[in-house]
């Protein structure tokens, strides 16, 4: 267990997840120590998702609004850790993520924390990706948010295992509901007032089913396309240009 001043949720939301969660689960199964809490907030799966994570004999709630951020939002709400990790359901943890993460957030000059993303598949680690979303986290704040760029602000994209503290969270007033995609993105801008925001060098595995799915040129042209929307103020656009893949 985490120390009581820092007890620690490890939040996933999840939408019809039956695919990617025997591997997630039994990740969280082997992190030493276990978090204080494992919180899985549904957003109407009607596939054998709930059923998978019952089996786990992890807490699952059904969230009053689908969406990502409208169910980290309800999750957080209802999370009794102090430091919240966004888990996305299709990524793998380190088995010392939470002694990692208390160590992150010890340091009280850092708003939002993530672990490093190794995009991986059957075939592999997508070494070209995983670097490209490395530099990314340098060239877009860079590129748009030159002011907190220099702030050491970092924008962090897609499954990272992101953290941060739930006092934080709630002070910025959470996701913004209208992000279905980017609510990531948005998070390290809002989170910022509160220090750095940086990507921690230990790796958390995500799948590479996007990729995969559209090829890898697609793919980064959906990636670039979308943070530019982004960048530029779109919100509840973003998700007609970011098909869904399950």
């Amino acid at each position: 267990m985490a120390d009581p001043m820092n007890r620690v949720t490890v939040l996933i939301p999840m939408l019809n997840e039956e695919n990617a969660l025997p591997a997630t689960i039994k990740g969280i199964k082997l992190l030493d120590p276990q978090p204080d809490e494992i919180l899985v907030v549904d957003g109407g799966s009607e596939d054998q998702s709930v059923d998978l994570v019952k089996a786990a004999g992890f807490s699952v709630l059904s969230a009053p609004k689908t969406g990502r951020g409208a169910q980290i939002n309800f999750g957080v709400d209802q999370a009794k850790g102090d430091i919240i990790c966004v888990l996305h359901a299709d990524s793998i943890l380190p088995p010392d993520a939470v002694t990692v993460i208390c160590a992150a957030m010890a340091d009280g000059k850092t708003g939002l924390a993530s672990f490093t993303p190794r995009i991986a598949g059957p075939q592999g680690t997508r070494w070209g990706s995983t670097l490209h979303n490395w530099i990314k986290t340098w060239y877009a704040p860079m590129l748009t948010r030159p002011h907190l760029f220099l702030r050491g602000v970092r924008l962090l994209f897609g499954d990272h295992a992101m953290f941060f503290r739930r006092e934080n969270f709630q002070a910025i007033g959470g996701c913004d509901e209208r992000v279905v995609v980017m609510e990531e993105a948005d998070l390290c801008i809002k989170l910022s007032r509160f220090g750095k925001i940086r990507m921690i060098p230990r790796w958390v595995w995500t799948s590479d089913r996007r990729i995969t799915a559209w090829g890898r040129w697609r793919a980064n042209w959906i990636y670039l396309k979308v943070g530019l929307m982004w960048a530029m103020g779109a919100r509840e656009r973003l998700a007609d240009e970011y098909p869904d893949i399950r």
